[in-house]
């Protein structure tokens, strides 16, 4: 159970419709941050360059044990004493499904000055598609039934979908077809067990759709930096616990974290995906950058 110490049960049709209404009168500013966020990230990357099939000239790099001996530059070669293979651009458009998890869980904040982990998930998964249709890829939400679209159609489409996400609370991803080698995001807690989550991407990965997780924490989850006697509610009628001495508990509370946040990302890795973390009181664009850089297909795989 997730240490939401100040939050009370959510589970209503009445607090979900709340939910999305909040979210939805956030949106604006959100979408605001999150070209604010998008555009900070695109100063220290190059558009959407790396290596792949095109016709375009990228770079040239030192030839490594492994390497096609016909992607040898003999000419560049030849003016060093070091072989050198030519690499080119990858230009082809991709699509890419973002999930953020909105559920109640996720309106969880242990201090005014952090946001609600729902508003960081919801910042980065429209920083993540302003910087996608930038660079000429097709971005949809994850079982809105949009298919994915280019430029700013299809950050719109999502930004709307987010709202309706908000309302049915959905604490897993769809279920979804997606086709084979699209680029998948999805941003949560990851809080439920890891057999369900399992589950829930095999399709996915017997598709060969290249994943990545980003698990999104406030710092007092995972570090219980409550102290004293405390009175812990889930915000998913998870029930209540009382403990009448936190600091006692924390260091248990910390290994039970470690360890399951390590086995999302051990199953992560095991199905050729990646796994990123990233807590609410860290730096937005670090985590931006670091989603953007796990879309290159030479870093899920």
């Amino acid at each position: 159970m997730s240490p939401e110490a100040t939050a009370t049960p959510t589970t209503d049709l009445l607090a979900l419709r709340r939910g999305a209404e909040s979210l939805v009168a956030r949106l604006p500013g959100l979408l605001v941050e999150a070209d604010r966020v998008a555009a900070t990230v695109a100063q220290g990357v190059h558009g959407r360059r790396r290596t792949g099939t095109g016709e375009t000239f990228w770079q040239f790099r030192p030839y490594q044990p492994g390497d096609d001996r016909t992607e040898i530059d003999w000419r560049q070669s030849a003016r060093s004493r070091q072989l050198f293979v030519r690499q080119q651009e990858w230009e082809a458009a991709q699509s890419v499904w973002i999930w953020c998890d909105l559920s109640p869980s996720m309106r969880f904040r242990s201090d005014r000055h952090l946001p609600a982990k729902a508003d960081r998930a919801a910042l980065l998964a429209l920083a993540l598609a302003t910087l996608l249709v930038r660079g000429g890829e097709r971005v949809a939400l994850l079982g809105s039934g949009e298919r994915p679209r280019p430029g700013r159609a299809g950050l719109e489409r999502l930004m709307r979908g987010l709202a309706g996400a908000a309302e049915r609370g959905e604490r897993l991803p769809p279920a979804a077809d997606l086709p084979r080698f699209a680029g998948l995001v999805l941003l949560s807690d990851f809080l439920e067990p890891v057999e369900q989550l399992a589950g829930r991407l095999a399709p996915w990965v017997g598709a060969g759709v290249r994943g990545c997780l980003l698990q999104i924490a406030d710092p007092a989850e995972e570090l219980l930096a409550y102290g004293g006697r405390v009175l812990f509610e889930g915000l998913e009628n998870d029930g209540r616990v009382l403990v009448g001495n936190v600091a006692r508990a924390r260091g248990r509370w910390q290994e039970i974290w470690r360890a399951h946040r390590e086995e999302v990302e051990r199953l992560a890795t095991r199905q050729g995906w990646r796994a990123l973390r990233h807590r609410t009181d860290a730096s937005a664009q670090t985590a931006l950058l670091a989603l953007y850089q796990a879309l290159a297909p030479d870093a899920v795989r």
